[in-house]
């Protein structure tokens, strides 16, 4: 019986045995929404605790990505560490991995491997360029895919190099995208009792990012080039600046949208002008548009153009750094700051859960751990591993268990 009290994926094994962003980040979307995902990651810990700021010995970004989540430290370069990889897939529904193609076949445990331990096995296979084509074989990290993909080109102002966002973001789309994979092979398999293989790219996920720009080169030509802050095709689309230095970024390409942007900058005479009534006439002429609304904003502070444009319901907004967000009640309202308890950090604030379902939604019900915090549990639960066969895997560095274990987060699992 399926507990939706706990997530509508309740009751869902998944094994993920992905490093870095793209598997994890999977991995934890299933986990938000009740699925139980055991993390396998080396004993040395997974690459991502060694990614972005620590306090102390923790590592922040892994209590965010390992959250929900059961903690399994297991060298997979030993045979012993890969028969009980073998022996947990033949009990899982997902297994989650995002090596280069064919390590897993080199390791003996490719999908025929574990499709014949269990043939509703669901696997998903996370890589720079996917499983075939001839650039399978290279290997790339989001950011050298997303510059393969052509989003790369797109990213930052024409007088400068190509830019980037100061996150993993191919990484997160590939990731998202591998999980709704999964969740659409669940529906498969509740038809036809079998699992498949899910191919997902960062390549191929990058790529679909830029899908405005594909049927316009093939029927004209056009390659699209980098805009800066603005979206050539909706004007006006732009950032602009205020009296006092600062930005706002105005979207108003809808007619009716833009009638009420002409009537708070007290133009309203705009919206009737041949250049600018309707989006077509805009776009023709966005570079004069965005002069006149610059002559706008200029003239006053950003308070009093974000207050006049809100009021008259035009799409606007400053723009926030985290600290901005932290300060801005309406997060807090969506639960999309959560603080979390934790044994060490005290309490740690993760970002919220996301999509929000209204009658089974997902939830955070704990940080990510330590390494191996659940190793001792998980193969004692799921292997039937006595203290004493424990031990021996951990005198021989094929596991590691945490000190820190938690007792009651293997309770909650069991």
């Amino acid at each position: 019986m399926v507990d939706l009290g706990r997530g509508p994926l309740a009751g869902l094994r998944v094994l993920e045995v992905g490093s870095s962003v793209a598997g994890p980040f999977c991995g934890r979307l299933l986990a938000d929404f009740g699925a139980e995902v055991i993390k396998i990651e080396p004993p040395e810990g997974d690459v991502v605790r060694s990614m972005s700021r620590r306090v102390g010995d923790r590592s922040l970004y892994a209590a965010s990505i390992f959250r929900n989540k059961r903690l399994l430290a297991l060298d997979l370069r030993q045979e012993t560490g890969r028969q009980l990889v073998k022996q947990l897939a033949a009990g899982s529904d997902i297994l989650i991995e995002n090596f280069k193609p064919g390590t897993l076949e080199d390791w003996g445990l490719g999908y025929d491997v574990l499709s014949a331990l269990n043939p509703r096995l669901i696997m998903v296979r996370i890589t720079g360029f996917g499983q075939t084509g001839p650039h399978r074989a290279r290997a790339g990290y989001g950011v050298v895919a997303e510059a393969m993909s052509g989003l790369r080109h797109l990213t930052g102002d024409p007088d400068r190099p190509p830019g980037r966002i100061n996150t993993s973001l191919t990484d997160e789309i590939t990731g998202l995208y591998a999980a709704f994979g999964a969740v659409l092979a669940l529906q498969a398999r509740a038809a036809t009792g079998r699992g498949q293989c899910i191919d997902a790219a960062l390549c191929d996920s990058a790529f679909s990012m830029i899908e405005p720009h594909v049927p316009v080169f093939g029927a004209l030509g056009i390659v699209a080039q980098r805009e800066g802050s603005r979206l050539p095709g909706s004007a006006p689309n732009n950032l602009y600046a205020t009296r006092d230095g600062r930005h706002i970024h105005i979207t108003a390409m809808a007619d009716s949208v833009f009638a009420r942007l002409a009537q708070a900058m007290g133009r309203p005479e705009l919206a009737a002008d041949k250049r600018f009534d309707k989006t077509i006439h805009r776009n023709e002429n966005e570079a004069e548009l965005d002069a006149i609304i610059s002559a706008w904003t200029e003239a006053n502070d950003l308070d009093t153009v974000e207050a006049t444009l809100r009021g008259a319901s035009v799409p606007a907004s400053r723009i926030y750094d985290v600290s901005d967000i932290f300060k801005d009640p309406h997060f807090r309202a969506r639960e999309m700051l959560v603080d979390v308890p934790d044994a060490e950090l005290g309490a740690v604030t993760l970002m919220g859960v996301t999509p929000k379902l209204s009658e089974t939604p997902g939830r955070i019900a704990h940080a990510g751990g330590r390494v191996g915090s659940s190793t001792r549990e998980i193969l004692q639960q799921r292997c039937g591993l006595s203290e004493a066969d424990i031990a021996k895997l951990e005198q021989q560095g094929i596991v590691r268990c945490s000190h820190a274990d938690s007792s009651s987060e293997a309770r909650r699992h069991a």
